[in-house]
């Protein structure tokens, strides 16, 4: 089979490997649509998991079962299927103690374009397939389905990884498609006011549609500065990191932060050595503080769950795509387009 993969860091390129094989708890699956992600980038040009040679990348997929395992109950050849970027064991001690996406080590929940060879292929492997795949819903678009992969999960675990409330005054730091993400699930949490920080146009006005209630451009002055005298220097209750960096960007967030308050972190962190924390504005380690950062939970619950907002109309998925790509020839293009961020962009998605 043919799939697109990370040839070594800085090098991607198509490469022939062979079908993979299906245990008695997994399905093989072929990709309907699928998605690059910024973690690719990271991955890719960053070297932020190591050196990996010729491992075809991608997590983000809908695909059709073509292949289940002896074992598997509630799945067949033919399903419409949502996957998540995060497939974990669910017999695993991690899983049994509420930390499925650690399960078998820390991130190795994560399995796609990290450990083994990912979506965007002819063909992909799925472990535990009654666990870790959600029938697709018909009235749901496959493009649309996509964006339940990985960015409306990770996004809404910025949500719960905050432990947003009614009334809340909520700051989200980045509003890429997950940042959107976690500024739609706080709206849906109840938060007062949304203070969405980023700078390209159309990922503002797409934050507005979802429920911020104020953008803030970092290029037109100090961020910390602008949320301070929007909350007549009170600051927020709580943030949901989404973007930035490693080295300013939880200083600044402290700083905004009412003591009593959550950082909710979804941002791979994927250079750097250190993340830099101000002893003062931590409350020299007393401000009650809490900086609370997380891989999104996989599994076929969560999907089923996000799935549901979608056929309800409570998230509308569609406000995310900004670029569609028919063929799989396309997926280099879609990929440079999350590494290059014109300012047109959100997310791409290509069409099988």
């Amino acid at each position: 089979m043919k799939g697109f993969a990370m040839r070594k860091i800085g090098k991607t390129g198509w490469v022939e490997k062979a079908t993979p094989e299906c245990g008695p708890l997994d399905a093989i699956v072929k990709p309907l649509a699928v998605s690059p992600c910024t973690s690719d980038v990271h991955t890719v040009w960053e070297g932020a998991i190591g050196e990996r040679t010729d491992m075809i990348l991608g997590h983000e997929a809908v695909g059709e079962v073509v292949e289940v395992g002896s074992l598997v109950k509630d799945f067949t050849s033919g399903d419409k299927v949502i996957i998540p970027a995060i497939t974990p064991d669910w017999s695993s001690p991690e899983s049994q103690a509420g930390f499925s996406m650690h399960s078998g080590g820390m991130l190795a929940g994560w399995k796609f374009s990290n450990f083994k060879d990912g979506v965007f292929a002819d063909y992909f492997h799925v472990n535990d397939a009654d666990g870790n795949l959600a029938l697709l819903p018909e009235e749901l678009d496959v493009a649309e389905a996509v964006m339940l992969s990985d960015m409306v999960p990770t996004g809404f675990h910025g949500v719960e990884l905050a432990e947003i409330k009614f009334g809340d005054d909520v700051c989200v730091v980045g509003i890429g498609p997950v940042g959107l993400m976690a500024v739609a699930g706080a709206a849906l949490s109840g938060a007062a006011n949304i203070y969405a920080v980023g700078s390209r146009p159309v990922c503002s006005q797409v934050a507005k549609e979802y429920g911020a209630t104020d953008i803030i451009n970092y290029r037109d002055g100090d961020l910390v500065e602008q949320i301070m005298d929007k909350t007549n220097g009170k600051g927020v209750d709580k943030a949901i990191v989404a973007g930035g960096t490693a080295t300013e960007t939880f200083n600044q967030v402290l700083k905004i932060l009412k003591p009593g308050g959550r950082i909710g972190n979804v941002n791979y962190l994927g250079s750097g050595e250190n993340v830099l924390i101000n002893r003062l504005d931590w409350g020299c380690g007393m401000g009650h503080k809490v900086i609370a950062g997380g891989l999104m939970p996989g599994g076929r619950l969560r999907m089923e769950k996000l799935a549901a907002l979608a056929t309800t109309g409570r998230l509308d998925l569609g406000k995310l795509i900004t670029h569609k790509f028919n063929g799989m020839e396309h997926l280099e293009e879609a990929l440079l387009l999350m590494k290059d961020k014109p300012k047109e962009l959100i997310k791409p998605v290509v069409i099988v």
